[in-house]
């Protein structure tokens, strides 16, 4: 097979069992979990100390902060403004801390520590997932020394210095321990995915080397076995006999590299679309999710080699990057690669699945499946890629050569 079919036949390598996006996925909910857990917690703390607060303050200071949990819970099992949650969560929690002194009337009601101690490591650990590891550092330190500062004042609670500072070392040392875990837990799965995303890139290396040594031996045996045969057997010949038979023999061998020629076409040869679909569903068997293919308007259609070996590497690694991070606990994710032709010199490829989905804006520039592997590809073949996706909402991968193709077709 030729080097470009080589690549559509190619399994891909499984992706590894932990990934940057399952560890936000994990974070996230295992922080909307223990903050309502603590938030109930601390309900008959809060309702019992609201008399000795301003009127109506213990109140609204319940609503705000139960409120900005209830959304942060929801936000991180909904997978959607996870990160825009917890940084609310976390902004109005050291709003709250800071006014509490001024919010408090009546000291001598704020019996024990204040009912916001108990939401402490909720907050640092809603700054960690919402900010990088410096910005999370500082407020993990800064929060518990202002609760430390408010627990040794009338306001919170009046303790001595010594039961305030263990307070506040206490949740600070949690504080710290959530923030260690996590960016530890997040750089080892950026290397996993920078890992994985460097052997793809290996890997269709070596499949094109691969294939390209089988096409060097096959070429090499043709000339072997008919060039050069036939070669020898005209020098040798002496007869009539002889030379007719060197004759057939040497229209057999040009006949043959005519035909090895058709098989290994060129940058500038055509080929049907149905080349193309033929090895979007080679490639679709060695997925573990089923994926459908859909193909239209096929018919007298043909593109340069060049056109389909973009677009079919294009459409793999889209179908790729949905397995890896479409599916969402729960339910089944359906994936389509719907192929198109457009006009007799176009094709336009979606493949789009109902997952999870993702702010395309938010992707790295270093991530690679993306930027090189689709939209750099089709770029440098003189096509488009567009993503359209939101979390949530599934994602579509629309691939069109040549470029302007499809708006020009709708």
């Amino acid at each position: 097979m030729a080097a470009a079919e080589w690549r559509a036949t190619r399994l891909v390598p499984r992706r590894a069992a932990i990934s940057r996006a399952q560890v936000e996925t994990v974070s996230g909910r295992a922080l909307g979990v223990f903050g309502l857990v603590f938030g109930g917690q601390t309900v008959p703390i809060a309702i019992g100390q609201a008399p000795a607060l301003a009127d109506g303050a213990g109140i609204a200071l319940m609503a705000v902060l139960y409120g900005s949990l209830a959304a942060l819970a929801v936000a991180t099992f909904a997978r959607v403004a996870v990160r825009a949650a917890a940084a609310t969560f976390a902004v109005l929690f050291a709003i709250a801390l800071v006014a509490w002194p001024y919010l408090v009337g009546s000291p001598a009601g704020i019996d024990g520590a204040p009912w916001l101690y108990y939401l402490v490591t909720v907050a640092t650990t809603a700054a960690v997932i919402a900010v990088p590891p410096m910005p999370a550092a500082v407020y993990t330190v800064l929060i518990p020394i202002a609760y430390g500062v408010i627990r040794a004042t009338p306001a919170g609670g009046g303790a001595n210095g010594f039961l305030a500072a263990l307070d506040a070392m206490y949740s600070m040392i949690l504080g710290i321990v959530a923030l260690v875990i996590i960016t530890m837990l997040r750089q080892a799965a950026e290397a996993v995915d920078a890992a994985q995303d460097a052997a793809l890139q290996r890997y269709d290396v070596v499949a094109r080397q691969h294939a390209n040594e089988i096409e060097r031996v096959k070429v090499d045996a043709l000339v072997h076995d008919s060039v050069l045969t036939t070669l020898l057997s005209a020098a040798a010949a002496r007869t009539p006999a002889e030379r007719a038979l060197a004759a057939r023999m040497a229209g057999d061998a040009v006949r043959r590299l005519d035909e090895a020629a058709a098989e290994l076409p060129g940058n500038e040869d055509r080929v049907g679309l149905d080349v193309l679909v033929r090895r979007l569903r080679t490639a679709v068997a060695g997925f573990s999710a089923p994926i459908d293919v859909r193909p239209t308007g096929l018919g007298g259609v043909e593109l340069p080699v060049e056109a389909v070996d973009a677009l079919s590497s294009a459409a793999v690694q889209a179908m790729v990057n949905s397995v890896q991070h479409a599916d969402e606990s729960g339910r089944a994710v359906g994936r389509t690669v719907e192929v198109r032709g457009a006009g007799a010199n176009g094709c336009v490829i979606r493949v789009a699945d109902d997952g999870s989905g993702f702010d395309p804006a938010a992707v790295p520039m270093s991530r690679i499946g993306l930027r090189v592997s689709i939209e750099e590809r089709m770029a440098n073949a003189g096509g488009t890629a567009t993503v359209e996706s939101a979390p949530g909402e599934g994602t579509v991968v629309t691939l069109a050569w040549p470029a302007g193709v499809e708006a020009s077709d709708s």
